[in-house]
């Protein structure tokens, strides 16, 4: 597995009196080392389905889960717990601190029960890590009902930091904190993630998750990539998700060739990740880059509206990997016959890039 996160059509089914209910519905997802992933939605859609699957808190109906090279629903209860404690760090809405343990010995706690590092330099670590959230040495030795609920929050990643893992999970980590204090455990995962970590957060606030790398919104079990509502606006939640399966997700290395020009075109592009190039050569063999497209734009429409063989080649940035989504002819035509509001952007998306094209053709 190239992502540190993959889950593979995992369901999850639980029993009610009124029969199974579905809280995750055949979800294949992805996030590679170092994301910051915002995971929205509405109450009930399963969101904290989600995140209880990858730290191996519930077990998947149907469907597997990787994180790295384990198979987390192929672990024993017993090696679970010890697989959870070396590599997860999650944080909780509530916080979950042992109230008869000071703020020290509940950030140890991980250390101790995973045997991480020697005995006598955890509770060096555990300062140096409550150092880290801002709570100073005279707040160690106090219970946590002696702090606020964002010294606890904070105290609480704290914890989840103690073993040094690579994931971090967050479930409405400022759920029940103010404003600005929110923003400060938002701008701590931020550091967090720009020294390597990977988190993953379930958020109501939408503020704070359009500040993210990348934002997931789950509808009824099933995951939407936020890109899509951007890149289609007008679709109902119901098409969103049916766009989702169809989509097929590509990884491109810097320069890596997607359409060339003068070849046949059956799909539409969206970018997902990077940058990537359209470039057109001029009559003295260089090429020249006429578009840089990013995160959530789109590329073929032209072809795939107006017909005809690729107008120019489109590549990876030659600085860096790139990642984009396909979604073929025969579902593109479907959306747009099924999606007015669709097919009358991409008309018109497709037209002005036409002259954008021509424009750029005569300069040479």
């Amino acid at each position: 597995m190239t992502s540190l996160i993959h889950l593979d059509n995992v369901s999850k089914a639980y029993e009610t009196e009124a029969g199974n209910f579905l809280a995750l519905k055949d979800v294949s997802l992805q996030v590679d080392s170092g994301e910051f992933v915002a995971v929205i939605g509405k109450s009930g859609s399963g969101k904290s389905t989600l995140i209880n699957m990858i730290t191996g808190i519930d077990r998947p109906t149907k469907g597997n889960i990787f994180i790295a090279e384990t198979k987390l629903n192929g672990l024993e209860e017993g090696r679970m717990a010890e697989w959870r404690g070396r590599n997860l760090g999650i944080v909780f809405q509530f916080f979950q601190l042992l109230p008869t343990l000071t703020v020290i010995e509940n950030v140890m706690l991980p250390m101790d029960f995973c045997q991480f590092g020697l005995k006598k330099e955890r509770p060096i670590r555990a300062l140096e890590l409550l150092d880290m959230v801002e709570i100073g040495k005279d707040q160690a030795e106090k219970l946590p009902s002696q702090l606020s609920g964002g010294q606890q929050q904070r105290v609480a990643i704290a914890r989840a930091l103690a073993n040094d893992p690579k994931i971090i999970t967050a479930d409405e980590p400022t759920g029940n904190l103010d404003s600005k204090t929110s923003v400060l455990i938002f701008d701590l995962f931020s550091k967090l993630v720009s020294e390597g970590k990977t988190i993953m957060m379930v958020t109501h606030d939408r503020d704070l998750s359009k500040k993210v790398q990348r934002t997931l919104v789950i509808s009824d079990g099933e995951i939407i990539e936020e890109y899509l509502s951007k890149t289609f606006p007008g679709l109902t939640e119901k098409q969103l998700v049916w766009i989702t399966s169809q989509l097929k997700r590509r990884k491109v290395s810097p320069g890596e060739v997607i359409l060339e020009k003068g070849k046949p075109v059956n799909t539409l592009y969206i970018v997902t990740k990077g940058v990537v190039d359209v470039v057109i050569e001029p009559v003295n063999g260089r090429e020249f880059v006429v578009t840089e497209l990013t995160k959530g734009k789109y590329f073929g429409e032209i072809e795939l509206v107006k017909g005809g063989n690729s107008l120019a080649t489109v590549r990876a940035s030659l600085d860096n990997e790139a990642e984009v989504v396909a979604l073929e002819r025969d579902v593109f035509n479907k959306l747009m016959k099924e999606a007015p509001p669709v097919s009358k952007l991409m008309n018109i998306a497709a037209e002005e890039h036409f002259k954008e094209h021509i424009k750029e053709e005569r300069k040479k």
